[in-house]
């Protein structure tokens, strides 16, 4: 969907005073390999990378709530083909609502 800001209602839909966070949940399927050959997979939970130049494959499965709704995911899509091979390879990210996190422009390299 796209938005034009003359399309957008300002009215506040929240009490501005509550920080509100969304846990965005990602799963990487490794294919790239390092120079040793070997594909490497996420360790730790503090683990994260990703080389979709060399092929991995980055999938957003969805934006929660909760902790507790991302465990349930990721429970979920480990009984599923491709994530259950990889069951280690998901990543959370915590965002603050309206906070911007992107603050800088922009240059296309070419």
């Amino acid at each position: 969907m796209i938005f034009f800001l003359a399309d957008i209602d300002i009215a506040p839909l929240a009490d501005p005073a509550v920080v509100m966070h969304v846990f965005l949940l990602w799963h990487i399927h490794h294919v790239a390999a390092a120079p040793d050959g070997l594909i490497r997979h996420f360790e730790t939970p503090e683990d994260y990378w990703a080389d979709e130049v060399g092929g991995d494959d980055v999938k957003l499965l969805g934006v929660y709530s909760s902790k507790a709704k991302i465990a349930e995911r990721i429970r979920t899509a480990t009984e599923l083909e491709g994530f259950s091979e990889e069951p280690h390879c998901f990543h959370v990210a915590e965002y603050e609502l309206d906070e911007d996190h992107w603050t800088e422009g922009f240059r296309t390299m070419t």
